[in-house]
């Protein structure tokens, strides 16, 4: 994106977008809300909570089982939300799309279908060394009960993927690869179409981490050529809660289910079950139909707006504000990728994170501080954790002034040369 080819936002559009927020209208200790915390979720605009309210008020009612008239538009909303999904992300089909809690569960299904389906001892597993907790946890704990071996691609010093070392990682024994798109404590996004392109050439599988890309990259799963990607609802706008799974039709029909129960069955007796289709094998029970619903409002609301204007106007405010938090003393980046989105990760010397991150919240800013389920990240760079900022298009640069002339303050409260 440059801006000779794309207009950014005007502080009036950005303006009449704030408003259709209602978190963001409020003050926090008396000062206006600087929300900065939208790695961990995103505010919800009007229409995505009138969306919960009409579900629960208008047409509450279990899915897929009841013909009566409740039950039909639940059961036709909830579905329509499949489509939704599957158009937003250019799947080929609504079979591919399966409705799970959140992106945990989505790499948890797979890693224990999958695993089950196709891992044996001394089979491998390749992940990165900057995963979230949810795209390793999973992955141990499959190879320890498949006796499978879980290899790791290592980061240079900018917080940068080393894919070379992939070429060299991968291997006859390498049963499939899981990394993520968009790191969410360095911001560093992951060339994931050059390395999906390099295991695809030894015929390995991959699952892409898209929770924090979701909402800051336009997806094509098919212009990736994933096998697998998991994302949550409320990284982009819409309730907690809900996730999704995407897989390639040949993978969902081909690993057994997660979980058993109520409509992931066609036929249940006491010497068989036979299973439902793809992707109702793989929702078992009663779903979180409302959220699901809310999420489809909030996948309308994004594709209501020119999102390539939207994402170069996140690009704008993280280049703005690494260029402005370089004026406060002591600072220290952590993550410096050639290729970054919307994070902001960064120390002030002699400042401990939590204490900083404490201060600027009597300031009315919300920003994240900790390890963000990335401890091996934070291990690497021989670290406890670190603050950190992250960018929604609903942000403005004079919020952004703020938060600089805030950690300016608070520089001066701890840094000690």
């Amino acid at each position: 994106m440059t801006a000779e080819t794309i207009r950014s936002l005007t502080n009036e559009e950005i303006s009449l977008i704030r408003k259709e927020f209602p978190v963001l209208q409020q003050k926090i200790y008396g000062k206006p809300l600087v929300y900065f915390d939208n790695a961990a979720t995103a505010q919800k605009p009007d229409a995505v909570i009138k969306s919960l309210t009409e579900f629960y008020s208008e047409y509450n009612s279990n899915i897929h089982r009841g013909v009566h008239f409740l039950s039909q538009k639940a059961s036709d909303a909830y579905e329509q939300v499949r489509e939704k999904v599957r158009n937003f992300i250019h799947a080929e089909s609504e079979s591919e799309v399966v409705f799970t809690r959140g992106t945990t569960e989505s790499i948890n299904l797979v890693a224990q279908s999958f695993g089950k389906a196709f891992v044996t001892e001394g089979d491998e597993v390749i992940i990165s060394a900057m995963e979230h907790h949810s795209n390793i946890v999973p992955w141990q704990m499959m190879c320890e009960e498949r006796k499978a071996v879980l290899r790791v691609i290592p980061i240079n010093e900018k917080g940068e993927l080393l894919t070379d070392e992939l070429e060299k990682t991968l291997n006859s024994k390498t049963k499939i690869i899981s990394v993520v798109h968009i790191s969410n404590s360095l911001g560093t996004v992951n060339p994931v179409k050059k390395l999906i392109a390099q295991a695809h050439r030894r015929e390995v599988p991959v699952l892409i981490d898209a929770a924090q890309s979701i909402a800051h990259e336009q997806i094509d799963v098919n212009d990736l050529d994933c096998d697998f990607m998991a994302f949550s609802s409320h990284k982009m706008l819409g309730p907690t809660g809900v996730g999704v799974l995407y897989a390639k039709r040949k993978w969902l029909e081909a690993l057994p289910p997660y979980q058993g129960g109520g409509d992931m069955i066609s036929g249940v007796s006491f010497e068989k079950t036979t299973y439902n289709e793809i992707p109702f094998r793989f929702e078992a029970g009663t779903q979180n139909i409302a959220d699901v619903i809310a999420f489809g409002t909030s996948i309308d609301y994004l594709q209501s707006l020119d999102r390539k204007r939207l994402l170069f106007y996140e690009h704008q405010l993280l280049s703005y504000a690494t260029e402005r938090i370089k004026e406060v003393e002591g600072i220290r980046i952590i993550g410096t990728a050639s290729e970054k989105s919307g994070i902001l990760s960064f120390l002030i010397k002699g400042g401990n994170a939590m204490d900083i991150g404490m201060y600027l919240d009597t300031q009315g800013i919300a920003v994240r501080t900790g390890h963000h389920c990335t401890q091996p990240v934070m291990n690497f760079f021989k670290i406890p954790g670190t603050i950190r900022a992250s960018f929604l298009f609903y942000n403005t640069i004079s919020e952004i002034d703020i938060f600089i002339e805030a950690l300016k303050k608070a520089a001066r409260l701890f840094h000690k040369k």
